[in-house]
């Protein structure tokens, strides 16, 4: 089978591959906006979306039939949706919103492949709750300096510096990193795709 990632992110590539050892990457670059406001929503609609610009792409250009894989991460805290930051301002308010407090990690994934001979996909979300500690504002301005925010949900990444004000997570550590494997892995099984 010819496996897709619809995504450049470097942290779903690494963690894609703990699932699949031989795959693409082409990221969808289409429409990113939504009319949904629940975070669940969001992402759903944003995977289906990424890997379906990917699946009618290739799938309208050869007799390939390919599975092709999307995915979303949004960041909600107090029922706003935190995406990346657009500036370094946006990711203090972001991340001076979260420390002290818990939030929800949601990634969405997509699936598109074809079985007997019909398009065929299936979506799902997980939901992941995070406890940040409490940051002196030295510590925003020391973070936020890193740059690591600047291209994250939420202003922040758990596999990179910010790691040490993560008090806990409740859920599958993978999700907040973008990519909830463990689900993934056996939704593909179980549809026959791995």
């Amino acid at each position: 089978m010819r496996y897709i990632l619809a995504s450049g992110s470097p942290r779903r590539k690494e963690l894609l591959s703990k699932v699949i050892k031989e795959y693409e990457v082409i990221p969808a670059v289409g429409d990113e906006s939504t009319e949904s406001t629940m975070p669940s929503r969001i992402v759903e609609e944003l995977s289906f979306k990424k890997a379906s610009e990917i699946f009618h792409k290739i799938f309208s250009e050869s007799s390939e039939n390919p599975v092709v894989i999307g995915a979303d991460t949004v960041v909600s805290y107090n029922h706003r949706v935190l995406g990346k930051p657009l500036d370094r301002e946006d990711a203090r308010r972001m991340i001076t919103s979260l420390q002290g407090n818990a939030h929800s990690v949601y990634t969405g994934v997509t699936v598109f492949y074809v079985k007997d001979g019909k398009e065929d996909h299936f979506t799902f979300h997980e939901e992941t709750l995070v406890y940040v500690a409490a940051m002196s504002d030295e510590e925003i301005d020391d973070y936020i300096s890193t740059g690591e925010p600047d291209d994250k949900a939420g202003a922040y990444g758990v596999q990179g510096k910010f790691g040490i004000f993560i008090n806990g997570i409740r859920g599958d550590y993978y999700n907040v990193v973008g990519l909830p494997i463990a689900r993934l892995y056996r939704e593909m099984k179980n549809k026959g795709l791995l």
